[in-house]
């Protein structure tokens, strides 16, 4: 799943988005938190949306005339006729790759493989199709989501109708991946307490920020400016094309929702059924997706704050407000001076505090983690939040990464959006976050300054995605998504000429295979039988 939060640390999942200290938008937060939930929060609603009147949609098998890229520039016919070689690796999934240009403006020189993975129809006389999955990030490993169990990926319907096929993008999991720097210094470059609202704190972030650059362009080369969403959907089309559909059928989650969109935008008429859950907005700016990415923050921390106090083992305030101000004084005392942890050499800085936090908001289930961080970090014990920090960041106890999320994530959206990283602007955005944050706020500024140095320009202009002629496209937005807010939804739906929205009351990131009934009965009705939910449907009370 996905969200958008990666700044350094200070924030997915699924928009959530990074410029190095905002690790935000990516569904990636929930992924990695996915073994720390407690529970999974369930929607309350009834099983089928409320609104209007359903519309059912012509069999996803119906023939269709979609011709190929191979069509237009003969160049391009070896990536679009090539078919995944499959193999078994365990766990019940198949896995291959697919072959695509590193530039596709030059189609005949180098090229990379993207690893796939497919968990077969288990129903394969009722089979539909290949359903392609991602589950945000930037960077996340669809692959390795895949391989964490198709349960929380789709539903027992969906999984025996559907070849369930995941991929890793260019420059994450096992596609090439970008690693920018070494883990010890990676460590590093995440507990950073340097203060970039001085001087003498912007120089320092200026320098860590140019040798994480540098870091990159050594690592990746010529591949560093074209790991961009712009690159990565033409890389969608071939794998579409390599599974052996004629249409795409998907399930994008946070980012994921992006790279759905923007398909939909440059191939309408190869699109099949189209989920797109937990959405980013195409059209926002870098500073209009912190600002709406910092409002959902402190919504998450206020809902996670009203419910604490009837929460018997919650214990951190009789109010909400005391029990936000519990959290406020915890990031404040990081500030001052980082807190004792288990292990002396790693102290948890206000970055680390600020993740560790952040990391919890991305499931009801994980609020009670909090407390007890919460709780130790007050008695100056910050063990528990530097593993909530570490479980974010996918930090084994070994002190290496699991996946290079954080730095793709880095590399992917410095390319998808242009950034103004002037004193002058960062510090008025900085001014407008600690307004719309007062908690995160602070976290959360100068989010800009990575990009700023970034040695390779964006790819992607921010801009409204219409879609004209594409099939119906299905929107899932919740209504408390720290990582992407509803008001994305809200602008994705109304942008996409053929998209439905479907709303869950509810709290956390994404909405589908999260406990409920009614959202993944919707979905699962669109995916298998076309039958959108009706206007203005709505899942929770």
């Amino acid at each position: 799943m996905t969200a958008a939060l990666p700044h350094r640390g200070r924030t997915a999942p699924d928009g959530r988005s990074r410029r190095p200290r905002s690790w935000r938008g990516s569904s990636a937060g929930a992924v990695l938190l996915a073994s720390l939930a407690l529970a999974v929060s369930a929607c309350s609603g009834p099983p089928e949306p409320t609104g209007g009147d359903p519309t059912t949609l012509p069999p996803t098998t119906a023939p269709t005339t979609v011709p190929g890229e191979q069509a237009t520039d003969p160049a391009y016919a070896r990536y679009y006729d090539q078919r995944v070689s499959w193999s078994d690796c365990g766990g019940g999934l198949q896995c291959g790759t697919v072959q695509v240009p590193v530039d596709w403006s030059q189609p005949d020189r180098d090229e990379l493989a993207l690893a796939v993975a497919r968990h077969p129809a288990t129903d394969p006389a009722g089979r539909a199709g290949s359903l392609l999955v991602n589950p945000g990030g930037p960077g996340a490993s669809g692959v390795a989501w895949l391989r964490g169990g198709v349960q929380a990926v789709v539903s027992d319907a969906v999984e025996q109708h559907y070849d369930v096929v995941a991929f890793d993008p260019r420059g994450t999991g096992s596609s090439q991946p970008v690693q920018c720097l070494s883990d010890a210094d990676f460590d590093a470059y995440r507990a950073d307490p340097a203060d970039p609202s001085t001087p003498q704190g912007l120089a320092e972030e200026t320098d860590e920020a140019q040798q994480f650059a540098e870091g990159c362009e050594v690592d990746a080369g010529l591949l560093l400016g074209h790991l961009g969403t712009v690159d990565a959907v033409r890389d969608l089309d071939v794998l579409r094309a390599a599974v052996g559909s004629e249409r795409l059928d998907y399930l994008g989650k946070s980012y994921g929702t992006l790279l759905g969109a923007e398909y939909a935008g440059r191939f309408p008429q190869r699109v099949g059924r189209l989920v797109l859950d937990g959405a980013l907005d195409p059209a926002s700016s870098a500073t209009d997706v912190d600002l709406v990415q910092a409002e959902g923050l402190e919504q998450s921390l206020r809902a996670y704050a009203q419910a604490c106090p009837q929460r018997s083992d919650c214990r951190l305030g009789d109010t909400a407000d005391a029990v936000v101000q519990q959290v406020r004084d915890v990031l404040a005392q990081a500030r001052q001076r980082p807190l004792a942890t288990s292990d002396p050499q790693r102290p948890l800085t206000a970055p680390l505090a600020f993740q560790g936090v952040i990391a919890t908001l991305y499931d009801a289930g994980t609020w009670p983690l909090l407390d007890s961080a919460v709780r130790d970090a007050r008695a100056g014990d910050g063990s528990r939040l530097l593993q909530l920090a570490d479980a974010y960041a996918g930090r084994q106890p070994d002190g290496t990464y699991s996946s290079n999320i954080l730095q793709a994530f880095t590399a992917i959206s410095c390319l998808d959006r242009p950034v103004d990283a002037s004193p002058e602007a960062m510090a008025a955005e900085a001014a407008q976050l600690e307004q719309r944050s007062p908690t995160f706020g602070r976290s959360l500024s100068y989010g800009a300054l990575q990009c700023g140095v970034w040695p390779v320009p964006p790819t992607r202009t921010p801009a409204p995605v219409r879609a004209d002629g594409a099939a119906p496209i299905l929107v899932v937005g919740t209504t408390n998504d720290p990582a992407t807010p509803y008001v994305w939804a809200q602008s994705l739906a109304s942008q996409l000429s053929s998209a439905r929205l479907l709303t869950w009351r509810g709290e956390g990131h994404t909405a589908y295979r999260r406990g409920s009934a009614c959202v993944d009965g919707a979905v699962d009705g669109y995916l298998l039988d076309g039958v959108l939910p009706g206007q203005d449907a709505t899942c929770g009370s």
